[in-house]
């Protein structure tokens, strides 16, 4: 196991106009290490004063043009700096992230990678040609460019630390933008060590602040300031419907990435232990706290009870522990409060008739008494009036149903408030098709779940969304298209007698 006991505590500033800073009322919050329960850091704990000043910082940043003005081949060459940073520092941030969200070491050293491509992905895009001409009845050349959307607030949750922070920062500021961050309260490690990157990098002050704390403190302060001329967020469904009501007063742009009970349908035809494999995989990596996290399995009727016992047999093999032990396959809880959440939902299937399966409790034996760790759980024989059907538990916990054909998997699959993600396993090329197409969500895959591209857009259909993440489209949230229309022969227009 790595030395992570050996990291002292940490004093977790926030970023605001190129300086670090305690909040305004020097008041900080314990940051804890999930598996163990052992406060790491302390944070600097914003106010809404806090906030207001990182605002200003960013207005003044873009105003002044020292960010949007540069030639996008000079923001590119920054950008990239900060990935090759990132890469070099990568073992480091991958063992913080560990020890401040408890997913496995593997994972977090994953995630590092990606960040870093993020980067070097939107480094490469903005050089690119882009913008339109319109060739148009009269003497005039019409033409669409992009510009920055100007202050933009970014709020990111705690599931993925390191690399939600830069899906959100790498668009905002390759497409010119400044910042206004704010990372989860729960888990400020890895963005605080990236910010500190972006400032070695020399990205100049004021184009990117940091601001800790609470969501309905600083997170409202940053979708309510009039000077935020964007805002995008990562989280759960309610705090994003409050954040949408609360962006409207300003009518700024919203883009919001929420939750998810995404369906992952076996048909009987599939490859039986790929099925089984990605199954368990879309479940239960990250400890089934991924948006997109398959937590609703759909079995067809003639393997159903196969599936339920190879499904069983293997989960009850998964090596639960703290992720800085190379052996761990599943980390804990983020915090006592979710792990308290999900224990909660694991009873609401119990008195709701489902049939427990295995798991359903938390986990202290083996130096795990002290963290937060829930046993990874399934429940079957689920019906879709059930809480654990319809709610986002967000947790190692999936309910598993069966159907009787391609119709009913269809009503199943899209039968809840969320469209983020699903997935079909089949042989049968035209019936994955007919099915995906069918699916009300945002990210599908076929014959596997989970893996993600820099490359493809990332969002939901119904409450799990508005607006997309990564791509090209992930950078068109950060702009504002511009009509300009270039009159070719200078004359009065005559509307008007004299």
């Amino acid at each position: 196991m790595l030395e992570m006991q050996a990291v002292k505590t940490l004093d977790l500033k926030m970023y605001i106009n190129g300086e670090w800073t305690n909040s305004s009322d020097n008041k900080t919050r314990e940051v804890f290490n999930p598996a163990t329960g052992e406060v790491i850091a302390y944070a600097a704990e914003g106010t809404v004063e806090d906030a207001r000043a990182a605002i200003a910082a960013a207005k003044e940043a873009f105003e002044s043009g020292v960010w949007s003005d540069l030639p996008t081949v000079e923001r590119a060459a920054y950008l990239l700096k900060i990935a090759d940073k990132i890469d070099e520092k990568a073992e480091e941030l991958a063992a913080l992230e560990t020890m401040n969200n408890g997913k496995p070491l593997r994972e977090a050293g994953f995630d590092m990678g990606d960040a870093a491509a993020c980067f070097r992905y939107y480094a490469g895009m903005i050089t690119q040609p882009d913008g339109e001409t319109y060739h148009v009845a009269d003497p005039m050349q019409a033409m669409v460019v992009r510009e920055p959307a100007g202050v933009c607030g970014l709020i990111v949750p705690w599931n993925f630390p390191m690399l939600m922070s830069v899906w959100k920062i790498a668009p905002a500021l390759a497409a010119g933008n400044t910042v206004v961050f704010k990372p989860s309260e729960v888990t400020p490690v890895t963005p605080t060590k990236l910010i500190e990157i972006i400032e070695e990098a020399g990205v100049p002050k004021g184009v990117i602040n940091m601001v800790h704390g609470a969501g309905p403190v600083v997170g409202n302060e940053i979708a309510s300031h009039k000077d935020v001329d964007m805002v995008s967020f990562t989280g759960g469904t309610k705090t994003g419907k409050h954040i949408m009501k609360t962006a409207a007063d300003t009518m700024k742009k919203v883009s919001l990435e929420l939750g998810g009970k995404s369906p992952n349908i076996i048909f009987a035809d599939a490859d039986f232990e790929v099925a089984v494999d990605y199954a368990l995989f879309g479940i239960y990596c990250g400890s089934g706290q991924v948006c997109s996290a398959g937590s609703r399995i759909l079995v067809e009727e003639s393997i159903y009870d196969k599936f339920i016992e190879r499904f069983t047999e293997r989960a009850k093999q998964i090596q639960v522990g703290n992720g800085a032990d190379p052996e761990t396959e599943m980390g804990p809880l983020v915090s006592q409060q979710h792990m308290e959440k999900v224990l909660s939902y694991i009873e609401i299937g119990k008195e709701e008739g489902a049939r427990l399966l295995f798991g359903g409790e938390r986990l202290t034996e083996n130096g795990m008494d002290k963290g937060f760790f829930v046993a990874p759980t399934a429940f079957a024989d689920t019906t879709q009036e059930m809480r654990i059907v319809q709610e986002e538990i967000f947790g190692p916990v999936v309910a598993i149903q069966k159907f009787k054909d391609e119709a009913e998997a269809i009503r199943l699959a899209n039968d809840t408030d969320y469209g983020l993600a699903g997935a079909v396993f089949t042989i049968d090329g035209a019936k994955a098709l007919r099915v995906i197409k069918k699916l009300r969500a945002g990210i599908t895959w076929i014959n596997s779940y989970h893996p993600t591209y820099n490359e493809a857009p990332w969002g939901g259909y119904k409450q799990s969304g508005i607006g997309r993440s990564l791509g090209t489209y992930g950078l068109d949230e950060f702009q504002e298209i511009k009509q300009i229309n270039i009159n070719l022969e200078v004359e009065p227009v005559g509307w008007f007698k004299n």
